[in-house]
């Protein structure tokens, strides 16, 4: 059975196919198939139940990177809705070193089923919409590919950093690009990055529906006292200037995976979410809501990063700009690009950081020391925030997921407050049981790898389900005519 495609605005003349589906979607099933948790494949589908298929892009365009999955989504006609255990990916991969001065490009692609495949791309590839072209011939690859042509390919999700007030994910219009453009200042590294992604992909792929799915939608539940900053209330009003917070993608998916790990609904659960990563943020989450996060108007504040300051004193920007007549693009620059981890070390990388201060040298195991003070500092202000009802602590992202060495850490002496975690298991391999925390902990402690490409992919299903006005329904028409 091919592959069936959405039916743009554009289109909708069209002779459309009899088969359609309600738009109460992404009500998925909560838990991934941990049986294919290596290959990131998320259930085999009954071919009995199954409807219908669609495939599913999901674009990444960072800083320096590009990452990609393509996605099979399943439906089944028992209420109509894309199931998260039904969907599985077809290939992923990522480009490195995208734009990195003179450093050559690294492509790897992995196709479900087939070896992983990785080589230096033959030019320096400049930029993220440079790298969709690349990706465009990986997936269709006659020998790797896994599809035949880029119309396989329904909807484009695009992860994009920073909305502004933008709440949910969004199909891609002139006046969401408007809005995307418009909250570049507020994450000056990344927006741009996501916009030639858009871009580059509108253009190859001009007969899918584009949805942009925003870090900062997951966080629009917060109260004012969580999101407004202690300056002139004209400001705000007038600039829009608020806590926006980031990785909301990556804590909707993780949110998910807690609650069915405890059995419990995601509206029961108080959480304490760390995605530490090269970016590093934290999310409080009570009764399945985000009350607060580390992370701010830009993704600057919050925990030290690899290459950005988080929270600092404001004072020291006035001071540097006075003494050292530095402009504010040079204080930007130096903030988000020079500072964090690698300012105080040299190196921007936890791995390497780790083993630089086992071996002693100095300046990083007080990078160390500082990255995790930082993270227990706001650990304990949730804490207080959540009055002391925590069902569950989570670490995330890639430093949350691989550094035992970290965990450990943060977690040192908490057994008061209700964290307690086993060494032996937060030493051992975590693909199969994601708990670490001891059997005395009040709080569960544990380790669940986000998966933000498939999150992407069911929330842009679900955008462009509800863009179509045609009286509840959207319509779908097949890839074979």
């Amino acid at each position: 059975m091919r592959p069936i495609s959405f039916v743009c605005c554009a289109a909708r003349t069209h002779v459309f196919n009899t088969l359609r589906f309600e738009t109460k979607m992404f009500r998925s099933a909560r838990q991934p198939n941990r049986n294919f948790a290596g290959s990131r494949q998320f259930g085999t589908p009954s071919k009995k139940e199954v409807v219908s298929r669609i495939n599913v892009l999901v674009l990444n365009a960072g800083v320096r990177s590009v990452k990609y999955g393509l996605f099979s989504i399943a439906s089944r006609p028992a209420g109509h809705d894309w199931l998260q255990k039904d969907s599985f990916l077809l290939s992923s991969g990522f480009i490195d070193h995208v734009g990195d001065g003179d450093a050559p490009s690294i492509v790897t692609a992995h196709v479900l089923g087939r070896s992983t495949v990785s080589y230096t791309a033959p030019k320096r590839i400049k930029d993220s919409g440079a790298a969709f072209v690349e990706i465009v011939s990986l997936l269709t690859d006659p020998k790797q590919g896994p599809i035949s042509s880029m119309k396989d390919i329904a909807v484009v999700g695009h992860r994009v950093v920073h909305g502004g007030p933008m709440s949910k994910a969004m199909v891609i219009d002139a006046k969401v690009m408007d809005q995307i453009r418009k909250s570049t200042g507020l994450a000056p590294l990344h927006n741009p990055a996501n916009i030639l992604g858009i871009e580059a992909a509108q253009r190859e792929l001009g007969h899918a529906a584009h949805v942009a799915v925003f870090d900062t939608a997951f966080h629009q539940t917060m109260p004012p006292e969580s999101y407004t900053y202690a300056i002139p209330k004209e400001l705000v009003a007038t600039h829009g200037i608020r806590k926006y917070g980031f990785h909301g993608n990556s804590y909707k998916f993780v949110l998910q995976e807690v609650a069915d790990e405890l059995g419990r609904r995601e509206s029961e659960l108080n959480a304490i979410i760390c995605y530490l990563g090269k970016g590093s943020s934290m999310a409080c989450i009570e009764r399945g809501k985000c009350v607060d996060t580390s992370m701010g108007m830009t993704p600057l504040e919050g925990m030290v990063m690899d290459t950005r300051c988080g929270d600092i004193d404001p004072g020291i920007l006035l001071y540097l700009s006075d003494t050292l007549g530095l402009s504010p693009p040079e204080l930007d620059e130096l903030l988000n690009k020079r500072s964090g981890i690698a300012g105080m070390c040299g190196l921007s990388d936890m791995r390497d950081v780790e083993k630089a201060a086992i071996a002693g040298n100095e300046d990083a195991l007080l990078a160390e020391q500082v990255y995790v003070q930082r993270v227990r500092e706001y650990l304990g202000s949730y804490l207080v925030r959540l009055n002391g009802e925590v069902d569950a602590l989570v670490f995330t992202g890639g430093i949350g997921e691989n550094s035992a060495r970290i965990r450990q850490q943060i977690c040192e002496g908490l057994q008061r407050f209700g964290i307690s975690i086993d060494p032996q298991k937060n030493a051992r391999d975590l693909s199969s049981d994601r708990e670490i925390s001891t059997a005395q902990s009040f709080s569960k402690v544990l380790v669940i790898r986000a998966h933000d490409e498939l999150s992407i992919a069911l929330q842009s299903v679900g955008a462009v389900a509800e863009s179509l006005p045609l009286t509840g329904t959207v319509a779908l028409q097949s890839a074979a005519q």
